[in-house]
C-alpha cells in the first residue's frame, strides 16, 4: 500500500497558539503532518521553539518560509494586522493558508503612521467593519484565485461534543430554534490584548467570536441539510461594557484595560427565525468556560467544551498535586478542579489540525473554511456598530 505524503507544514509565530498547532499537528496518526520550517520575529525564539517541537528548519522571515519548495500549508499564528498581508502572499506562492481566528479585525490598518492607541479605537465603527470585512474578503478570494484552501482556526466546530451535537441534530431533522453559547475567563495578562490596535477590540471578538462561529456552522449546515441553501445571519443587536473598571485593588480578574471591551453580548437574527446569543467576558475567575446549548421543539443539547468532568480532583492546598496542569486559565489547585485529561482534544483543536492537513491533501475547503471567517468577521463587526448605535444593524448594511 502506497503510504500518503506526509503534508508539510510551515509554522508563522512561536506564541501560545503556535505551541498549540505543534503538539496537535505532532498527534496525528501515521505522521500526517511535518514541522518543516517555523520562523519568528525574535530568532532566538524561533531557534528554541524548532528544539522543542522538533520543527526541522528555521527560516530567518517569512518571506523565505513561504519561498521554500517543501512547504504545503503555512498555519499563521500571527497578530491580526498580518493576516491579510501574509494569506496574499502565501496564496501567491500556491500554498494553502491555515489562519487563527479572527480571520481580519479593524487594527488600524487604513490610518496612515504615525497614530496613537487612541487613534485606532476612536475611529467610526461602520469605517472599521469596512475594513475589517474588506481584508477578510480579499483574503478569500486571494485564496480562490490561487485555488488553495483558506483554513479558518475555529475550533469549537471540531470539538468532539460539538461534532456529535451536529450527528444528533442530523438524525433529529427538527429546526434548531434557540442556540446560545459563551467563552468566559478571568482575562488576558497580555498587555496587547488591552489595546484596540493590536486586538480589534475586545471580548467580543477575542472570546465571543467562538460560539458565533459555532452557530453560524450549525445553522448554516441545518439549512443545507433540509433545503439545499444555508440559514444565514441577518442582523444582530449587541451590547459591550468594561465592568472590570469597576475593581479597585488586587484581584483575580485580570485590569488595566485600556480601550476594549471586556464583557460582550450578541443577539443573532436568522434568515428562518430562529435566534441565537452570544456572550463573551473577562470576569470569570475559576478556569475558562466555553460552552454552547442547541434547543430545538423536542431537544436539549448542551455542549461542555471547557471544562468537563471526565477527571475531576479535589486538593487540600495548592501544591496538592505539585505544578501539574489543570485546564486553560485555573487559576489555583486548591479545592475541586477539572483535570482536563487531553484539552487539545477535548477542545477541538487536534481535530481541526487533522481537517486541516485532509483539506490540503484533498484540494478541498475545511470544515471550519475561510468563508466562515468571512461571516463571523461580518457578525462581529455588525456587532460593534450595534453597541455603539444602540439599535439592531443588518449585515448588508455594514458589508461594503
Amino acid at each position: 500500500m502506497t503510504q500518503t505524503p506526509a503534508c508539510r507544514v510551515g509554522l508563522v509565530g512561536t506564541g501560545f497558539l503556535a505551541r498549540t498547532r505543534a503538539r496537535c499537528y505532532g498527534q496525528l496518526p501515521g505522521g500526517g503532518a511535518v514541522l518543516k520550517a517555523v520562523t519568528s520575529r525574535d530568532a532566538a525564539n524561533a531557534q528554541a521553539f524548532a528544539k522543542q517541537h522538533g520543527v526541522e528548519h528555521v527560516s530567518e522571515s517569512f518571506e523565505a518560509l513561504i519561498a521554500r519548495d517543501d512547504i504545503d500549508l503555512v498555519d499563521l499564528c500571527v497578530p491580526n494586522h498580518l493576516h491579510r498581508p501574509f494569506t496574499e502572499a502565501a496564496a501567491k506562492a500556491g500554498i494553502a493558508v491555515a489562519c487563527t481566528k479572527p480571520l481580519t479585525a479593524y487594527v488600524g490598518q487604513d490610518l496612515t503612521e504615525p497614530f496613537d492607541d487612541a487613534d485606532v479605537s476612536s475611529v467610526d465603527p461602520r469605517q472599521m467593519a469596512r475594513v475589517a470585512i474588506q481584508d477578510a474578503s480579499a483574503m478569500v478570494q486571494a485564496c480562490r484565485d490561487a485555488k488553495v484552501p483558506l483554513l479558518y482556526g475555529e475550533n469549537w466546530i471540531h470539538a468532539p461534543s460539538v461534532r456529535r451535537a451536529e450527528e444528533l441534530l442530523r438524525a433529529h431533522k427538527g429546526p434548531i430554534l434557540d442556540i446560545r453559547g459563551w467563552e468566559c475567563h478571568n482575562g488576558s495578562h497580555s498587555p496587547y490584548s488591552k489595546l484596540w490596535k493590536y486586538t480589534g477590540g475586545g471580548s467580543l471578538v477575542r472570546l465571543a467570536a467562538h460560539p458565533i462561529g459555532a452557530m453560524v456552522y450549525l445553522k448554516e449546515r441545518e439549512g443545507l441539510a433540509a433545503t439545499g441553501k444555508p440559514i444565514r445571519a441577518l442582523s444582530v443587536i449587541a451590547d459591550t461594557a468594561n465592568p472590570t473598571a469597576l475593581l479597585d485593588g488586587p484581584s483575580s480578574v485580570a485590569q488595566g484595560w485600556v480601550d476594549v471591551e471586556t464583557w460582550a453580548s450578541v443577539s443573532i437574527a436568522f434568515s428562518d427565525g430562529s435566534r441565537g446569543l452570544a456572550l463573551g467576558a473577562d470576569t470569570m475567575v475559576g478556569g475558562m468556560q466555553s460552552r454552547l446549548v442547541v434547543l430545538t421543539g423536542d431537544g436539549h443539547l448542551e455542549c461542555n467544551i471547557s471544562p468537563h468532568d471526565a477527571l475531576k480532583g479535589f486538593g487540600a492546598e495548592a501544591q496538592t498535586f505539585g505544578d501539574s496542569y489543570v485546564m486553560e486559565k485555573a487559576g489555583t489547585h486548591a479545592g475541586w478542579n477539572t483535570y482536563l485529561p487531553d484539552e487539545d482534544h477535548s477542545s477541538g483543536h487536534t481535530s481541526m489540525c487533522a481537517d486541516f492537513v485532509a483539506a490540503v491533501r484533498e484540494k478541498r475547503e475545511g470544515r471550519s473554511s475561510g468563508d466562515l471567517g468571512l461571516e463571523v468577521t461580518r457578525i462581529v463587526s455588525a456587532a460593534y456598530c450595534s453597541a455603539a448605535e444602540g439599535r439592531r444593524v443588518t449585515l448588508d448594511e455594514v458589508t461594503p
